[in-house]
């Protein structure tokens, strides 16, 4: 029985394996066989011995293979243009020759940002250089205003020196001064000048003049004729401080020692007296003439200087003193809006050139300070001789003593 079943297992693999694997057809020289009845022999063999079951099963699992080869085409996708290891090759390569062609493109970009890091690199430079080569507006306004200072230093002292040198003629009574001929006549000079000029109501009221102003009125004996809105920007302005000066210093000038009064032992002595006093004197009096040359009209105002005057509601003159100038030139960099706006835009090198500028303007004003404090100190040397002098006079009048003569041997 086992043998019979073996070869019915072989026939029917053969019959199988012809028809599945499209066997080659009979040819007319080989045995002829009825397939029809050789076909229901197998299958009548086929359900006595189960292989059709076998067969079904194996057809199944074909079937299942062949869809899920259908799936995995499906997901992989089109093999039109090759197998999946060939496509997923050339998949790899493109990979590789895009990051191939993304180095270069990153060395290209870090070239030309290279590039353009120096070109701008080297525009900023050039940028510095200008600003460094090129003078600010406000520099020229600042170099301006140093100019205006020191031609009114030169001017200011011109007027203060003419003023001294004049009022040193009147204070030694030379001829054509008032007090030439004697204290009387410089009495009456001093009076004139008074009532033509600076009349007060009680002047009117003794009948010595006719009428007085409100806005001149003694104002050769006020302080602010000296120290006033830091500029005499009128002649009658100046005379003010002039007289203000005089009266304060030496309203009548000591009449002169003239011709007999200059041969005597007396007037010997009281000539050296008088030069003393001259020089104590004409101290004094320079050191304030000096302070109205000061203020008086010197130089013209910048354009930042009008402006800055214009913005603070104060009067623009034509002209302004060397002190006026000075002090221009420090509030306006101390308080002026514009100047500040300016200060805030300025690059570097400007900045630079403002900070010698106002250390240039430092050196001046120290200068100037170092020089009045000169003449100070003068005046104070010449009051402390005046003091030595007054505590040194004897208290009673000294016998002058006997020199006995004597022979060269």
């Amino acid at each position: 029985m086992r043998t019979l079943a073996l070869a019915g297992s072989a026939v029917i693999g053969a019959v199988v394996g012809a028809v599945l694997f499209n066997a080659a057809p009979a040819y007319a020289d080989l045995p002829v066989i009825d397939p029809t009845s050789i076909a229901e022999e197998i299958k009548q063999f086929a359900q006595e011995t189960g292989i059709l079951d076998v067969l079904n099963a194996m057809s199944a699992v074909q079937n299942t293979i062949s869809s899920t080869m259908k799936d995995i085409n499906t997901a992989i996708g089109n093999t039109t243009y090759g197998d999946t290891n060939t496509l997923l090759r050339e998949g790899f390569t493109q990979n590789a020759n895009y990051s191939k062609a993304s180095v270069g493109a990153q060395e290209q970009i870090a070239d030309a940002s290279n590039e353009a890091m120096a070109q701008f690199d080297l525009q900023m430079r050039d940028a510095q250089i200008r600003d460094q080569q090129t003078a600010s507006p406000t520099q020229c306004a600042a170099l301006d205003g140093g100019v205006a200072v020191q031609a009114a230093s030169e001017q200011s002292y011109d007027v203060g020196y003419e003023i001294a040198r004049t009022q040193d003629w009147r204070d030694e009574s030379l001829p054509n001064m008032p007090s030439y001929y004697g204290a009387a006549q410089g009495d009456a000079a001093s009076s004139r000048e008074h009532l033509a000029s600076y009349c007060d109501p009680n002047d009117v009221a003794a009948g010595l003049c006719a009428s007085y102003s409100e806005a001149t009125m003694d104002t050769d004996q006020s302080f602010s004729s000296l120290f006033g809105a830091g500029t005499y920007t009128t002649q009658a302005a100046l005379n003010a401080a002039n007289a203000y000066a005089t009266n304060l210093i030496e309203p009548v000038a000591p009449a002169a020692l003239r011709g007999d009064q200059l041969n005597s032992l007396t007037g010997l002595d009281a000539a050296v007296k008088r030069r003393s006093y001259n020089a104590r004197i004409s101290a004094a009096q320079t050191y304030v003439d000096s302070v109205v040359g000061l203020q008086s009209q010197s130089v013209p105002l910048t354009s930042e200087q009008q402006q800055f005057l214009t913005d603070a509601n104060l009067p623009v003159p034509s002209k302004v003193s060397l002190l006026q100038s000075l002090q221009i030139e420090s509030e306006r960099r101390f308080s002026d809006i514009n100047w500040n706006a300016e200060l805030q835009t300025m690059p570097p090198a400007s900045v630079e050139r403002e900070i010698a500028t106002e250390l240039a303007l430092n050196d001046y004003l120290l200068f100037q300070i170092y020089k009045f404090g000169l003449e100070r100190g003068v005046i104070n040397a010449a009051n402390l001789a005046v003091n030595t002098e007054h505590d040194y006079l004897p208290t009673a009048p000294l016998p002058t003593p006997s020199v006995a003569s004597s022979s060269s041997p």
